[in-house]
């Protein structure tokens, strides 16, 4: 990565990581989802049918369950057997960003055999130099 995009990322968009890779097409992701809004996750149904207004996307979620962090959604547009989706040419923008730096905030992860990765923007090494060259000047 060149150090302009990697400028950009970080210092303007305040990332830590990038996306990498493409979608193997096996929804997991599609499963097990968390849903946050504004800075919190969806914590009852009566909060949940309020986003429905607002949003689409919300319409194609039902609640599978809850737990310590939240509500737990599925997508109803996954097919159950071919585990592909039913909308996938005029899915959601969300969908289409998928997987969001936001995701590993929330404490989730991504599936050991999910076709993305999210790589770091600054590599570990690079963090260690800068502050190698720091400490050297005090």
């Amino acid at each position: 990565m060149n150090n302009f995009k990697k400028f950009f990322l970080s210092k303007i968009l305040r990332r830590k990581y990038y996306r990498t890779g493409k979608c193997k097409a096996c929804g997991k992701c599609c499963t097990q989802i968390y849903v946050k809004h504004y800075k919190h996750v969806i914590q009852d149904e009566k909060e949940f049918e309020k986003l429905q207004y607002l949003h689409r996307f919300y319409t194609y979620l039902k609640v599978i369950g809850k737990d310590d962090i939240g509500l737990i959604f599925e997508c109803q547009n996954l097919d159950p057997e071919t585990h592909k989706c039913k909308i996938h040419r005029t899915r959601p923008g969300i969908c289409r960003r998928y997987p969001q730096e936001e995701l590993f905030s929330m404490g989730g992860a991504l599936s050991d055999d999910c076709g993305y990765k999210m790589e770091p923007i600054i590599s570990f090494e690079e963090v260690l130099e800068k502050s190698k060259k720091n400490s050297r000047f005090r």
